[in-house]
């Protein structure tokens, strides 16, 4: 009779334990940023999870049964993707582009898009570990603009990246070229970053060859999980054959929704000691590809 009864504690004992194989209890109190594949979003920490669905306990303590079909990214959150209030701010998608300039982030290998201009397209790519590579252009094809950049991370928050840009006039100036070496010292992360850069562009055409040393001064803040405050600046130093100048673009990145982002700002000129407003926005689109 005991032998009777303990089979049938084990089977019993047994049973519950291949009843739970499938699910996978947690108590991880990390907090989490779930995508889903029809662009919302839900922060929470996960209470269980297994092949069919997550268990999501939110902030305002409401549990959430995502199906897993649903789902389209994970996402493990840091404390720096909050704010001094616990809002979730996250990082920007488009972290490591200001207006023109770039700064020693990498974009993140895997990860593409397409920056659209009232002027044309520019398209970048993460091709490799810490490297980048893009080309951009006008809706007439001239000119063609390559660029690559490496990036190396030096610090808990900062990078050095370095970099060239090269152009053709293409069909229509064939004779007609650029180049643009560049290095790049930034601090903070894909939230909030600023960025120092210089470099020497030359310009050659059928005449001669040309340059000037040029700088940088750009920076951005992602102060909430929509808006993104963005500065950028493009600084011609002086030399024997020129004065020198400076153009700067003030503005605003609104994060549509993840992997799309419109950006616009008003940009100045300063030229022979005068500041003169550019009458035109500058508007740009992000897409992620």
């Amino acid at each position: 009779m005991k032998s009777k009864l303990l089979a049938i504690f084990l089977l019993f004992i047994g049973n519950i334990a291949l009843s739970q194989t499938d699910t996978t209890l947690t108590k991880d109190t990390s907090t989490y940023r779930i995508i889903k594949t029809d662009g919302g979003e839900l922060i929470g920490q996960i209470q269980s999870q297994d092949a069919r669905e997550i268990l999501l306990l939110t902030k305002d303590d409401r549990q959430i049964y995502i199906p897993q079909h649903a789902i389209k990214e994970v996402i493990k959150l840091k404390n720096s993707d909050f704010n001094n209030i616990g809002t979730f701010i996250g990082e920007d998608k488009f972290a490591t582009r200001y207006f023109i300039t770039t700064n020693g982030l990498p974009i993140k290998k895997g990860e593409h898009y397409v920056q659209w201009k009232l002027s044309g397209p520019d398209f970048q790519f993460g091709i490799g570990k810490d490297l980048g590579v893009g080309i951009q252009c006008s809706w007439f094809g001239v000119p063609i603009i390559g660029n690559i950049k490496k990036s190396w991370q030096i610090g808990d928050k900062a990078q050095f990246a370095i970099g060239g840009l090269v152009g053709t006039g293409s069909w229509a100036l064939p004779e007609f070229g650029g180049a643009l070496p560049f290095a790049t010292l930034s601090f903070g992360d894909r939230s909030k970053n600023i960025a120092f850069s210089g470099g020497y562009g030359a310009i050659w055409t059928g005449d001669g060859v040309s340059g000037s040393a040029i700088s940088s001064i750009a920076g951005m803040a992602k102060i909430s999980p929509k808006i993104s405050l963005v500065f950028d600046s493009f600084v011609l130093l002086p030399n024997e054959n020129q004065t020198g100048g400076a153009l700067f673009i003030p503005g605003i990145r609104w994060h549509q929704e993840e992997g799309k982002a419109i950006q616009f700002g008003f940009a100045g000129i300063i030229a022979d000691g005068d500041i003169v407003p550019v009458p035109i926005p500058t508007v740009q689109w992000y897409r992620s590809l």
